[in-house]
């Protein structure tokens, strides 16, 4: 086994995983004059950022858009040369499909939670929305250090609420069942305001004026030219463009504290020592094939049962706290039709409530919703359908032949269309969505404060502060702050999570 030391002036930071927590955790540490290495398990960059081509039209994947009103993903797209691929959707006009037809997505609502009964007309029954209005002479629901989305609104509003637009917009974005998901981690913004205010729908119109106040431009959410994709290839390419080294197949077998060996068989470069900034030694021992890397940082920037296995060591409170996360498995099925063959509704797709037994969850009708694409393949029409939600393992167990089959017949019944695709693919996502039960929010801190006792190490990605884009990017940029002794980015995702929403039907 081959020891290798490597360090630089201001210290060699070994990031573990190369999707977009890992890739961007390796960007901000180059900017700020570290040394860096990313080893990735797989062959590839990018984790469940997946470009990739069906008929010869260039798609997404996997997550096909990002949020654009926090900061994080715009500013790293720009940062690696991206600024000018950025697209909003073409259009942001979705449908739910429910109750046997496809209906207008309402407006006027907090992931799915409404200011007022009339927000949900047309989607619920007479009697559903009657018992909104309820709402309002309830006493209050405390709900305490968290309470479960779906327990929480169904109390106040009825199940009716939940079942027909609240679990379908959370299913979107977990994978996972409203009435386990996080309320203080998943929907922060309804936490507080059950918090503050006796009735939700009170709560909700305060969060819609304090939004309209802000005067918000621009769009929610955004895609890229080429699909989001391509964003984790274009960190990567800066990443090693500015000097850092990204491994792939390259998975890491043992994470331990440990002074580097004498007489190691590879030397530093000149002018470096093996020692740390303080004059320590390097503080990390990262096993990988056959070679030792010492590092005096590490970025741990994996899903939790990796993180959970490399910790066992010398964080074994955190490992077990990381053994309890739970994973949704799901799978995305693409279709391309001849364009004179596929007469689509309007709109960038649908959702559909798991209450009505359909198979299928989502479907983006990707043409209409990213303008680059239907530019780029004018005599196609590209879809895709989404099926697997947290506790579904039967559908996920079919062959990919009868996932499109199954697809199919619920676009068929949904929307009318019966044509034969020209293509297909299926792509397969186990395990890849983090849940968030009630209590995510304390897990997660007890899992910090563990290897805060690490000098050197961090963690960061969707098993902690949410799954979206923009909030493992905010993760990363706090994992890389909390290793050089800022601690201000981990008490700001502790104090105020990122919301995950849901970017439009099938995202």
């Amino acid at each position: 086994m081959r020891e290798v030391q490597t360090r630089a002036g201001t210290g060699q930071v070994v990031v573990i995983g190369a999707g977009i927590a890992g890739l961007a955790a390796a960007h901000r540490l180059l900017e700020r004059g570290a040394r860096v290495t990313v080893l990735e398990a797989s062959d590839r960059v990018g984790g469940k950022l997946l470009p990739g081509e069906i008929a010869g039209a260039r798609v997404d994947l996997g997550a096909e858009s990002m949020l654009a009103r926090r900061p994080e993903a715009v500013a790293l797209a720009r940062e690696v040369g991206l600024a000018d691929l950025l697209q909003p959707p073409a259009t942001a006009t979705a449908s739910i499909w429910t109750r046997g037809a496809l209906r207008p997505m309402p407006k006027g609502h907090v992931m799915g939670v409404p200011g007022t009964a009339a927000a949900l007309s047309g989607v619920l029954s007479d009697e559903g929305l009657a018992r909104i209005e309820r709402d309002a002479d309830l006493p209050r629901t405390e709900v305490g250090d968290d309470v479960a989305v779906g327990e929480y609104v169904a109390a106040r509003l009825g199940r009716e609420v939940v079942d027909r637009l609240v679990e379908p917009l959370l299913g979107g974005v977990y994978a996972g069942d409203a009435y386990r998901i996080s309320m203080r981690s998943a929907v922060p913004q309804l936490y507080q305001a059950a918090r503050s205010y006796a009735s939700l729908t009170e709560g909700v119109r305060e969060i819609q004026a304090r939004a309209a106040a802000a005067q918000q431009t621009g769009p929610v959410f955004t895609g890229i030219q080429g699909g989001v994709g391509t964003l984790p290839l274009a960190v990567a390419e800066s990443v090693r463009a500015r000097g850092g080294e990204i491994l792939t197949g390259a998975p890491v077998t043992e994470l331990r504290r440990a002074a580097p060996p004498v007489g190691a068989t590879e030397s530093p470069a000149p002018g470096d020592d093996a020692s740390a900034p303080d004059g320590s030694s390097s503080a990390w021992r990262v096993v990988v094939g056959d070679r030792v890397l010492h590092a005096d940082a590490v970025v741990l920037a994996v899903p939790a049962p990796a993180a959970a296995r490399l910790l066992r060591t010398e964080a074994p409170g955190a490992a077990a706290e990381l053994d309890t996360v739970e994973y949704a498995s799901m799978a995305l099925v693409t279709l391309a039709y001849r364009r004179a063959e596929a007469d689509l509704p309007d709109g960038s797709g649908f959702l559909v409530p798991p209450v009505d037994g359909r198979t299928i969850k989502a479907s983006t009708f990707a043409s209409r919703k990213w303008g680059w694409i239907a530019e780029e393949n004018p005599d196609l029409i590209v879809l895709r359908t989404s099926v697997g939600r947290y506790g579904e393992t039967e559908i996920l167990r079919r062959d990919d032949a009868e996932l499109v089959d199954v697809s199919r017949l619920d676009l068929k019944a949904a929307t009318g269309l019966d044509a034969t695709p020209v293509a297909t693919r299926v792509t397969r996502w186990d395990d890849g969505l983090p849940q968030y039960p009630v209590g995510h929010h304390a897990r997660v801190a007890r899992v910090r404060e563990h290897v805060a006792r690490l000098p050197g190490l961090a963690v960061c990605g969707a098993p902690y502060d949410g799954v979206g884009i923009p909030a493992c990017i905010a993760s990363a940029h706090a994992a890389v702050d909390q290793i050089q002794g800022d601690l201000r980015g981990v008490e700001e995702l502790t104090a105020h999570p990122v919301q995950s929403l849901h970017g439009g039907a099938g995202e």
